[in-house]
């Protein structure tokens, strides 16, 4: 990107890339998209923006995540107002069910997305580590998968595995609570 000197410009430009980008931003990539060269004044310009986005829009902020980047999204109780008006979601809803049982279920093989997901989780897995959510490692011949920093930081999930587990158990539980259908499995149950 080309330099500037001019602070429009260069608040422009973080904007747009923060807008664009749809997934957090390091400092160091809005301080190459500012044009500015200068970590301080990308900073002040960015702290500029995130004051008046949360003065001038309702629904929208830019936040800062524990691990220093910076997102600008939809405020999280806004999410299901919206969601009937979004175009496209970003996984078909097959791909993010085997996505959460990965999360859920990690470290998982093959074998057991298998015999759970069905045939159709060769694609699924073949999108999510195109996308970089998911990872793997060879165990002899099976693949165990987890999910990636980058699944964590794009889902704004914070804290460890365990943690994520039990956000996603007590989230499950809520919606088969609401749908008056038995309660999953207890994680001890699970295993």
């Amino acid at each position: 990107m080309v330099k500037t000197d001019n602070p429009d410009e260069a608040t422009a430009r973080i904007e747009s890339a923060l807008y664009s980008a749809g997934r957090p931003l390091t400092i160091e990539v809005i301080i190459r998209a500012s044009g500015t060269e200068s970590k301080t004044k990308t900073l002040e310009l960015l702290d500029n923006i995130m004051k008046k986005t949360k003065s001038a829009f309702k629904a929208l902020e830019i936040v800062t995540l524990p691990d220093g980047s910076y997102v600008m999204q939809l405020k999280p109780e806004y999410s299901s107002t919206v969601k009937k008006y979004a175009s496209k979601p970003v996984l078909p809803n097959a791909t993010l069910k085997t996505l959460s049982y990965i999360a859920y279920m990690q470290p998982i093989s093959s074998k057991q997305l298998l015999e759970t997901r069905g045939s159709g989780v060769y694609a699924h897995l073949k999108e999510l580590r195109h996308l970089d959510y998911i990872s793997h490692q060879n165990v002899g011949r099976l693949k165990i998968f987890t999910t990636t920093e980058k699944f964590q930081k794009y889902f704004g999930i914070q804290g460890d595995v365990e943690d994520l587990k039990q956000r996603l158990f007590s989230k499950v539980r809520k919606t088969a609570n609401r749908q008056t259908t038995p309660t999953p499995p207890v994680a001890s149950e699970v295993n």
